[in-house]
């Protein structure tokens, strides 16, 4: 068994996968490379075959139709044969002389016969344009160096989750867990790294900048404008994960409050992009997605309102609106998050 599956989806990747996929390469033999060609219409299957011939032992490539990011990680998900499973979108790469420490992590771990069901890296916005690139990082919330759990974390500032970018789950859990992620949907990594937690017991921090996360093409899921346009998409996976944790009891308190956060900025994040729409549709559509939580768990939905963002998106009035798109563009300069 390979020590770690890297799956990365592609669709019309041709331009930039090449980077993503020499970066997982570079593991060595103990890394499975799952190209998931999630039906291009580009050269992108032609050059991830080229590098199938190129290294047998390593890479794999699945031609599919057209099912969208969550149906190429589910495609991955299903043929992944290492112990452990990462996606790497395929205009993201990773570090390489980190990647391979993870690698050597993997292989002590599978010598002392050590799993764990979650471990964590650091992640990097190599952002367009920005020299200085942002270090998401977990010193101070999680304890490095050992193994650990729910119990054991720390407060996480909102800048500072815990996403697809430094995720690493052992793939047998993802099974268990029976996860499987919508077709032709966008921003379904937020389901990734949200449903399948309640599962996991034994984490480890692994104090590495590996993933390096490309943002600021005007074409990203991530870019504002592309957001507003897909804002349907995004309340739907807003809507799977307030149906997932409604009226749940997951026995750990910090997990609770963990995933409780996690709801939080993904509700908000709905909440600004709707209010920047600036139509009366867009605010009817906030207002039902806050009746949802609503109605679904009242005890979710005051947590939610008593809390800075939740409170801060549902300010009364065009002035409670302006106060609320203001904060969101000062974190968005801070931050630079898409």
């Amino acid at each position: 068994m390979k020590h770690i599956t890297v799956a990365i989806p592609c669709y019309n990747s041709q331009d930039y996968m090449r980077r993503g996929i020499e970066s997982a390469i570079s593991g060595g033999e103990d890394v499975e490379v799952l190209i998931v060609d999630d039906g291009s219409s580009d050269s992108t299957l032609e050059i991830a075959r080229e590098y199938e011939r190129k290294y047998p032992t390593i890479v794999k490539v699945i031609h599919q139709e057209n099912a969208g990011h969550g149906g190429a990680v589910n495609t991955g998900m299903r043929y992944a044969t290492g112990k452990y499973f990462l996606v790497v979108d395929s205009d993201d790469w990773l570090n390489r002389k980190a990647f391979r420490k993870l690698m050597d992590f993997l292989r002590e771990a599978d010598e002392k016969e050590d799993i764990y069901d979650l471990v964590i890296c650091n992640y990097v916005y190599e952002k367009v344009g920005v020299a200085k690139k942002k270090i998401t990082a977990y010193r101070g919330v999680l304890p490095a160096g050992r193994a650990f759990t729910w119990e054991d974390i720390g407060h996480f500032n909102k800048d500072q989750y815990i996403l697809m970018h430094s995720a690493i789950f052992r793939t047998d859990l993802l099974r268990e867990c029976k996860l499987k992620l919508p077709e032709h949907v966008f921003y379904v990594d937020n389901l990734f790294v949200f449903e399948p937690l309640p599962y996991v017991k034994r984490m480890y921090y692994l104090d590495i900048n590996m993933y390096r996360y490309f943002i600021g093409r005007e074409d990203q899921s991530v870019n504002e404008h592309v957001m507003i346009g897909r804002i349907d998409q995004q309340l739907f996976i807003n809507r799977l994960m307030i149906d997932y944790m409604a009226g749940k009891n997951f026995g750990s308190k910090k997990l609770t409050y963990y995933m409780t956060s996690y709801l939080d900025i993904i509700t908000c994040i709905s909440s600004i992009m709707l209010i920047l729409t600036k139509t009366d549709e867009a605010l009817a559509k906030k207002k039902a997605l806050w009746d949802y939580i609503k109605a679904k768990d009242y005890r979710l939905y005051k947590k939610l309102m008593s809390g800075i963002l939740g409170a801060g998106v549902n300010l009364p009035g065009k002035p409670g609106r302006m106060i609320a798109v203001g904060i969101y563009k000062f974190a968005h300069k801070m931050i630079g998050f898409n």
